[in-house]
């Protein structure tokens, strides 16, 4: 399955927020977008989603126009978590992850032990089964983002778009939900794009990386051909080494050694400074 941006511009009502972008996203690859706070990474997505219209270009999926496919083919076909979603209050966590079932239901086919077995996987791989009745309005933020990826896990579809897929999970959860999907991609083919904020995870767990700065695209490729010391001082105005990761071998991204501003220096402290020696002792 083919995804692609043609001359597309997103806005919300004001200046565009990503201008005349083309982007084709590589089938069955993981595709990390990445970039500076409000560059338009979700924007993008959103536009990729069918979420937000274009004002002009458009987004094709195998070829045809997104905005011309009927909503229960889109939703068959592209899996959504959108940043910071939304649910009815007291909607329990099983309740969620059965809405990602709802497009492959019909008048003619209702509810199957297909979509409960499929809920279930969902929920075993997210570690969320022992919060199955829980309400979302009563877990933590960690626990609320992966009952929403189970949601979308449960949804199966071809093309997984997931925004700040490790917001609010600690270490050990975000590593789980990326190699998860990493798993997806590799055992079943999954299309996998992802808003990330961790640059050195989006060189780890993608194929093919999206760098934004302002609307536009930057740089684009395999992490390995797009991750240097240049690029990240363009795009993040930060100034970086570039070293290898000691597991996976692609490029890790360490920051340069912090300088202190005069400002924050405390009084009499010592700042190496030749202005300010330290007093000579008294001689008497």
């Amino acid at each position: 399955m083919s995804l692609r941006a043609d001359g597309l511009t997103l806005g919300y009502g004001g200046d565009p927020v990503v201008a005349d972008l083309s982007l084709e996203l590589p089938a069955g690859a993981i595709t990390a977008i990445v970039g500076a706070n409000a560059c338009g990474k979700s924007t993008l997505l959103r536009g990729l989603a069918r979420l937000l219209a274009p004002r002009s270009g458009a987004v094709l999926l195998d070829g045809t126009e997104l905005a011309k496919l009927g909503t229960r083919e889109v939703a068959r076909r592209l899996g959504l978590l959108p940043q910071s979603p939304a649910a009815p209050e007291g909607l329990t966590v099983e309740d969620l992850v059965a809405r990602g079932r709802y497009p492959h239901q019909s008048w003619l086919q209702q509810f199957s032990r297909d979509d409960q077995d499929h809920i279930e996987w969902a929920l075993e791989v997210t570690d969320t089964a022992g919060l199955r009745r829980r309400a979302l309005d009563q877990l933590s933020g960690g626990q609320r983002q992966r009952a929403w990826i189970a949601m979308a896990l449960a949804q199966d579809t071809e093309t997984l778009l997931l925004d700040e897929p490790t917001t609010f999970l600690d270490m050990a959860h975000q590593v789980e939900v990326l190699d998860l999907l990493a798993d997806l991609n590799r055992e079943q083919g999954r299309t996998v794009v992802m808003v990330l904020h961790d640059l050195n995870q989006a060189c780890r767990y993608a194929d093919h990386l999206v760098a934004m700065d302002r609307g536009r695209i930057h740089a684009q490729g395999p992490p390995a051909d797009v991750v240097d010391a240049a690029m990240v001082r363009a795009v993040f105005g930060l100034d970086v080494r570039i070293v290898p990761d000691p597991e996976e071998h692609t490029p890790m991204c360490v920051p340069a050694r912090r300088r202190r501003r005069r400002s924050e220096v405390a009084p009499g402290a010592a700042t190496g400074d030749a202005r300010h020696e330290p007093l000579a002792p008294d001689p008497s």
